[in-house]
């Protein structure tokens, strides 16, 4: 089964420093039939504004994923950790027993983009722990680049598919999988799901057909029952397709 939600019928937020799009139910926002994916919990795409942020806050028993699309985010949490996240970079914290760490727009007159994904460990009341790692545009370009391994996974193994895994990737203690891909008009991608597996897939830009079905820029699916995907960016469309791809059990 492949069910694609539209951008429109995500559930919007508005302050005077955050416009976001929360994909599950999420603080003030319940729906009981939308709680979560598989181990995946919280998928929240963020626009925050010059200056603005989240202050010092905690977190319990989640691993916790922060890809930039634009701008800068300056990170700093209770174990000492502190710096930037930029596009071409991905961020893990996994929050186990207990972490603190604050979240702002690094730039005092520019807005930042980007979504954060709370995925459910495999494991509880493990150490709290912080891993940040870059990647190319080349590396992502016209392929299927993994950014995020399970922790089990070691940097000679292969992602699902078959392809030696690269060395950019963070360590989530999940058996879950995140990639990130960039489409030129005319450009696909297969990836293989074994059995028992499902695939969730954000399109942050462009148009893009999975198994033949469109999605446009903010929309999501939510597939399961698949073995194979076909993802492809029309011959002809306006530009590249920008997308992130999870293979979760």
């Amino acid at each position: 089964m492949l069910q694609v939600i539209p951008d429109a019928e995500r559930y919007r937020f508005q302050s005077d420093w955050l416009d976001t799009r929360w994909h599950f139910s999420f603080d003030h926002y319940h729906d009981p039939k939308n709680i979560s994916f598989g181990p995946l919990r919280v998928f929240n795409d963020d626009v925050i504004a010059a200056g603005g942020g989240f202050p010092m806050h905690s977190h319990r028993e989640m691993e916790i994923v922060t890809y930039v699309i634009s701008g800068a985010l300056e990170h700093r949490d209770s174990l000492g950790n502190t710096g930037q996240i930029r596009p071409g970079e991905i961020q893990r914290m996994s929050a186990g027993t207990g972490i603190r760490h604050s979240e702002y727009n690094a730039s005092e007159t520019d807005p930042l983009h980007l979504v954060q994904l709370w995925i459910l460990p495999a494991e509880e009341h493990l150490s709290p722990s912080w891993e940040q790692r870059q990647f190319s545009l080349e590396a992502r370009t016209g392929k299927l680049l993994p950014i995020a391994i399970p922790v089990s996974a070691g940097s000679s193994s292969k992602e699902p598919g078959g392809g030696k895994l690269e060395s950019s990737v963070v360590h989530i203690h999940q058996d879950a999988f995140i990639f990130t891909s960039l489409l030129r008009p005319g450009e696909s991608v297969t990836h293989r799901l074994a059995s028992g597996r499902r695939a969730y897939l954000f399109l942050i830009s462009g148009q893009l057909r999975v198994n033949g079905k469109p999605l446009r820029a903010g929309d999501q699916a939510r597939i399961s029952g698949e073995t194979s995907l076909q993802m492809d960016n029309p011959a002809g469309s306006a530009g590249a397709s920008d997308f992130l791809l999870l293979d979760m059990p």
